[in-house]
């Protein structure tokens, strides 16, 4: 997915264990971001960030959705522990994470593996992606999404 493309209408199990139908999210901008595993450093870091900046997005009517492979379990207990504020939705078929672009080959400790590459997306209110950042590096990212978001919305 590159800004200018439409964004896959998905239904994903958030981790409420309840539906999620992205037509709930027909004309608001969202950001979805797509994520490796649930509790590991840079995930934990990269969801307290988004959580910390949750209410400057929410300011601006923009929800907040993280994917990943983990189940609805795991989901529970990583946004109960870290006090999270985004919507976390699981995708164990890798089936959402492989439409947006946020699969494929990578680097892990010096050897080649599957996986979700880390990925954001801004959605705009028509569906179409706004901006798009692949091989996400987690310093300063959550920032950089709002800054972007802030940026949309005056254009």
């Amino acid at each position: 997915m590159n800004a200018g493309d439409i964004f896959p209408q998905f239904l994903l199990m958030d981790e409420n264990g309840e539906e999620f139908d992205s037509r709930s999210l027909s004309g608001i901008r969202y950001v979805i971001y797509f994520y490796p595993k649930d509790s590991t450093s840079g995930c934990t870091k990269e969801a307290s960030d988004f959580t910390a900046l949750y209410p400057k997005f929410m300011l601006r009517n923009i929800p907040i959705i993280g994917v990943s492979k983990d189940t609805i379990a795991s989901h529970q207990r990583f946004k109960e522990k870290n006090s999270l504020k985004v919507k976390l939705l699981s995708d164990p078929e890798h089936d959402l994470i492989e439409r947006a672009g946020a699969w494929g080959t990578k680097m892990m400790y010096g050897k080649e593996v599957r996986g979700t590459i880390r990925s954001t997306f801004i959605i705009g209110k028509d569906g179409i992606v706004e901006a798009a950042w692949k091989g996400v590096k987690v310093d300063g990212h959550a920032d950089k999404v709002l800054e972007k978001a802030i940026s949309l919305i005056k254009s």
